[in-house]
């Protein structure tokens, strides 16, 4: 009787760590009053990347040690095998502990893009399938490992590139040497934004274009940095846009998403932050475990959660 006491409390405790916090009342216009955090699948080892496709109506988000992209709709009970590898298509994956894909996002052709760790680079679906490299390398030097990325209005993608993907985990053993903020063109033209973040991680830009911010997964400088967009692309200097470090929870922002509103929805510290468009925190979504990623799509948010994927309705 003991055992299967402590058993319910266990699941009574998983339960409750899944709440949702409302700290400002512009909180509800995003997340409505009656919102619950929904669990869809589960069974990963971690999940990232997750990005909605309208056209299908489906989910797809990827398990990086597991080097495969999943698929789940409206109705599945569990997620599918969408592609496998997804990220590494080597020999022999032995010392990479992360070598799948990792960041998804659409392009304006409605392609398919990939951060792939293993094969180091950004690629490419084509409509028959197969892939293609966008990019994998800056001035001849291969990257570190393509870690989130995101699309701007002109069809711009901007990237980070920290070492998770590499044997050592170490930038320094990569042949670049540092952890970079990329930008790639339609054309292909590959320029570096920035070499300022210890680990840049999540990256995405406002919905007018104007404001690239980059998520830094490091626990001495847990921050989000916003950067100005100019016409033609480029970045200027960076300005501290949140700082993570005095709230409770594990983890430092990760993956996060910018809505029509210029709300910022960063994963970490044990969940999802929303911050308004002046930097304030208005809100937080529980989840009880490390969180890798957000996506907005089909009125709902969508979260990956260490070894599973929950979402909670949105308000429009």
């Amino acid at each position: 009787m003991k055992s299967l006491c402590f058993l319910f409390a266990l699941c009574g405790l998983a339960i409750a760590q899944e709440s949702i916090e409302r700290l400002d009342p512009k909180f509800d216009v995003l997340i409505p009053p009656n919102a619950t955090v929904e669990t869809l699948c589960t069974g990963f080892t971690w999940a990232e990347g997750p990005v909605w496709d309208a056209k299908e109506k489906r989910l797809l988000f990827t398990d990086v040690p597991n080097n495969t992209i999943f698929q789940w709709k409206e109705g599945d009970k569990e997620a599918t095998v969408y592609l496998k590898p997804s990220g590494f298509t080597g020999p022999d994956a032995r010392g990479l502990r992360e070598p799948g894909a990792n960041g998804l996002a659409f392009d304006a052709k409605g392609q398919l893009l990939c951060c792939e760790h293993g094969d180091r680079r950004i690629s490419y679906l084509t409509a028959n399938g197969g892939k293609r490299t966008l990019t994998d390398n800056f001035q001849g030097k291969r990257f570190n490992s393509p870690n989130d990325l995101t699309v701007a209005p002109n069809g711009d993608v901007y990237f980070t590139d920290p070492p998770y993907g590499l044997p050592s985990r170490n930038e320094k053993d990569g042949e670049l040497g540092f952890c970079g903020v990329f930008r790639v063109t339609p054309a292909g033209e590959t320029t570096l934004v920035t070499r300022e973040f210890i680990r840049p991680n999540g990256v995405a830009i406002s919905p007018d274009g104007k404001w690239l911010f980059v998520a830094q997964s490091d626990e001495s400088a847990p921050t989000i940095t916003r950067l100005p967009v100019g016409p033609d692309g480029t970045a200027g200097k960076g300005s501290l846009f949140f700082d993570a470090k005095s709230l409770d929870g594990k983890g430092a922002p990760d993956g996060l998403k910018v809505d029509a509103h210029g709300n910022v929805l960063s994963s970490g510290r044990d969940g999802v932050m929303v911050i308004d468009p002046a930097g304030k925190l208005i809100g937080r979504i529980r989840c009880g475990r490390p969180t890798a990623n957000v996506a907005l799509g089909g009125g709902w948010l969508y979260i990956t959660s260490k070894d599973r994927v929950h979402r909670v309705k949105l308000a429009h």
